[in-house]
């Protein structure tokens, strides 16, 4: 079995066959999927729970991106707050720093990374970080944590590293602050050896996989729309580095998803099902 601990499925790139894709995943032995609270910005941050009412195996997140940061305001912020309470959100994110496309400006990706993660601490809910520094650089690497490690790590409640990009140092730090590492279909990418030299290090007990889809389609699918069937060649990729088999490699990760969050395997979760929940 597998989980998709990170999918974009409300985006505009699956309206057309949205339930088809959820059906070859399941189909493909994925037996759960987090559907990412983003939207397209603060007014669409119950996107993901939308999906997780329909489907007994889907569970949401919510929370305002750094790309949309800017966006933020009282309204949304008080939205969120009410939204957290929802039985089917297990996370607040994706947030954190971006500032390879600064479609926000720093200092406010800053502001609202802080005042997102006061209120996940509220809400005692995980933290599920995006972070991307300019080319080159370390700079979202360093504020980003440096953020957490001064304002986060108190709470005990840690995080999700997602899709992760970085170096080992970096993975090292989020995970001695209680958080999971994440790894995406770009683990499989030829020029990502620094991916891959963090996934062979994480210890196996603090490991994800996930799609980001439809983001980052893994080889051999990569160029195509990515959906969360593919989480199972991120796996297999996993499983070469590790010395595993594709299928441990998926129970392992699981195993670590529903542990992390402290979910239980509900029948829904173990038996396919390709229907929606009434």
């Amino acid at each position: 079995m597998f989980v998709d601990s990170h999918a974009h499925l409300d985006g505009k790139q699956f309206d057309t066959d949205r339930e088809r894709v959820i059906e070859r995943a399941r189909a493909a032995g994925v037996r759960t999927i987090v559907a990412i609270g983003n939207g397209d910005g603060p007014d669409q941050v119950d996107c993901g729970i939308r999906l997780a009412e329909k489907y007994d195996f889907i569970y949401a997140t919510i929370g305002i991106h750094p790309h949309e940061a800017r966006l933020a305001g009282e309204a949304a912020y008080k939205n969120m707050e009410g939204l957290a309470k929802h039985s089917k959100v297990i996370a607040w994110g994706e947030i954190g720093l971006d500032y390879y496309y600064d479609h926000s400006p720093r200092d406010v990706q800053k502001e609202v990374f802080l005042r997102q993660m006061a209120l996940a601490a509220v809400a005692k809910l995980p933290i599920v970080i995006h972070c991307r520094p300019s080319d080159g650089r370390d700079d979202a690497w360093d504020d980003c944590l440096g953020l957490i490690r001064e304002h986060w790590s108190v709470h005990g409640l840690g995080g999700v590293l997602h899709c992760f990009t970085g170096q080992w140092r970096q993975a090292k730090s989020a995970l001695d602050m209680g958080f999971m590492i994440s790894f995406a279909g770009n683990l499989t990418f030829p020029k990502a050896p620094q991916i891959r030299g963090a996934a062979a290090q994480v210890p196996l007990d603090r490991i994800l996989i996930e799609t980001d889809c439809p983001y980052l389609a893994p080889v051999p699918h990569r160029g195509k729309r990515n959906e969360p069937a593919f989480v199972l060649e991120t796996a297999q990729k996993l499983a070469e580095l590790r010395q595993l088999s594709a299928e441990e490699a998926g129970e392992l990760t699981t195993r670590n998803f529903y542990n992390f969050f402290k979910l239980s395997e509900t029948a829904e979760s173990k038996v396919p099902s390709l229907s929606p929940a009434p």
